[in-house]
C-alpha cells in the first residue's frame, strides 16, 4: 500500500470453539508453526507470526546483535515485520529498512501512525514518511496505533 492508497480495517467479535484458538477459527487452518497464514477478507494473506519492533534501534543493546536478531526470525519464517512511526522517533524503521534491503519481497511489512497524524493530509505524509524511512515504496498493512488501546478522539 503506498501513501495514496491507505487500507481501513475493522475489527470484530468472533467465537471461538472450546480447545480453538481465534487464529485457528479465523484462518481455518491448523497450528503448524511459522508457515501460518491469515487471509484478510480482501484476499491479502499474511503471516500469522511475525516480529516487533517496538524496542529496536534505541541503543539497549548492540546494533549488530539486534540485526542478526531480525535476521534470524526472517530465517526462521517469521516474515512479518510490525513497526510505527513513533518507535525510536522513527529509528526502529531506519533499522527495519537496512535489515531488510535486497529482500523486501521476502517481508510482508506493516507500520502504524500515530493518532495525532490523522487530520488533514497528516496520513498520507506521515505514510510517506515511513515509506521513506524505511527504504521502500510501499507498506503491505497500515494501521492506526491507539497508545492505550482505545480512542480518546473522535477521527471523523
Amino acid at each position: 500500500m503506498t501513501a495514496g492508497s491507505l487500507l481501513g480495517i475493522a475489527g470484530g467479535m468472533l467465537a471461538v470453539p472450546s480447545g480453538a484458538s481465534a487464529l485457528d477459527v479465523a484462518t481455518g487452518l491448523a497450528p503448524t508453526g511459522a508457515g501460518r497464514t491469515v487471509k484478510f477478507r480482501d484476499g491479502i494473506v499474511a503471516p500469522a507470526l511475525g516480529q516487533g519492533s517496538a524496542q529496536l534501534a534505541q541503543g539497549r543493546h548492540p546494533q549488530a546483535v539486534e540485526e542478526e536478531a531480525l535476521r534470524t526470525g526472517l530465517s526462521l519464517g517469521m516474515t512479518l515485520i510490525d513497526t510505527a512511526e513513533l518507535y525510536g522517533d522513527g529509528r526502529s524503521e531506519k533499522f527495519i529498512g537496512r535489515v531488510i534491503a535486497g529482500q523486501r519481497d521476502r517481508v510482508f511489512l506493516a507500520s502504524k501512525v500515530w493518532p495525532s497524524h490523522v487530520t488533514g493530509n497528516g496520513i498520507a505524509r506521515a505514510c510517506e514518511a515511513s515509506l521513506t524511512r524505511l527504504g521502500t515504496d510501499h507498506l503491505d498493512l497500515y494501521l492506526l496505533h491507539w497508545p492505550n488501546g482505545s480512542p480518546t478522539f473522535p477521527l471523523l
